[in-house]
């Protein structure tokens, strides 16, 4: 049996709960961030069905190298503005937008399930520095 745990990266951004779910859900934002430090994510190769059911597929391209890695996930919840959950194999992230009423909105993503060798200190120090290329990105909107 594969170990799991459970993993939780709170950010707070300057913006609407609208904006940052508008972030993570459609592909000409995507694109600017979604991935770690030294990757990109073209624009042609994001799919969002932004429904229960629908496809949330990304291929992330390694700036060195020029090798890939898809994630195919299936869209499990969608509420906007308010939360998104999608399943990815076993892996299920939750992602929680939370209006601060100060003009600013907390995002919670808790990824549940998570396989052992995503919860290695340099695979998390990968996902950080998406969570940075995010925040840089809404940043720059604001």
């Amino acid at each position: 049996m594969t170990e799991t745990g459970e993993l939780v990266f709170r950010r707070v951004h300057r913006g609407s709960p609208e904006l940052l779910f508008d972030c993570m859900t459609r592909p000409e934002h995507l694109t600017h961030f979604w991935g770690p430090e030294g990757t990109t994510t073209p624009i042609a190769n994001i799919v969002v069905d932004l429904r229960p059911g629908g496809a949330f597929e990304t291929t992330m391209v390694n700036d060195a190298d020029g090798g890939t890695y898809t994630m195919r996930a299936v869209y499990v919840e969608v509420s906007r503005p308010d939360l998104l959950v999608w399943v990815d194999g076993g892996m299920r992230t939750t992602i929680t937008f939370v209006d601060l009423g100060d003009g600013h909105t907390e995002v919670v993503t808790r990824q549940r399930n998570v396989p052992a060798a995503y919860l290695s200190p340099q695979a998390q120090a990968g996902f950080v520095t998406s969570l940075d290329r995010c925040a840089k990105y809404v940043a720059g909107l604001a």
